[in-house]
């Protein structure tokens, strides 16, 4: 059975560089890729209001958030991509230092 999760980024509020992070997204490494549907995500999504980021992942039963930080962690690849992220991208408010997308909670349900 699938899960849902939901989480939130914001970008550094410039415009400039808010058009080159939905560029890089437009072409997303290969490895990068990889490194989702490897882990069990099965499909993502992210929209964005201003500079606040929404992702959506529908991920499988083998999927970890720990497991996929581990693999992330070796991963040279996927390590260059977020590097390169940090450049676009800004904690939320309450974020713990170093800490990127944040976990979202479900407050309503239509159909629950």
């Amino acid at each position: 059975m699938n899960k849902r999760h939901c989480l939130t980024l914001d970008l550094i509020p410039d415009e400039g560089l808010i058009a080159e992070y939905e560029e890089m997204h437009r072409k997303v490494w290969p490895e990068v890729i990889a490194s989702i549907r490897t882990a069990g995500i099965e499909d993502m999504e992210i929209y964005r209001a201003g500079n606040r980021l929404f992702m959506i992942m529908e991920v499988n039963g083998n999927f970890s958030f720990d497991e996929k930080a581990a693999a992330d962690a070796g991963n040279e690849k996927v390590q260059a991509w977020e590097t390169l992220m940090w450049k676009y991208q800004q904690a939320v408010p309450g974020a713990r230092p170093g800490e990127k997308w944040i976990m979202m909670d479900k407050i309503f349900e239509l159909n629950a």
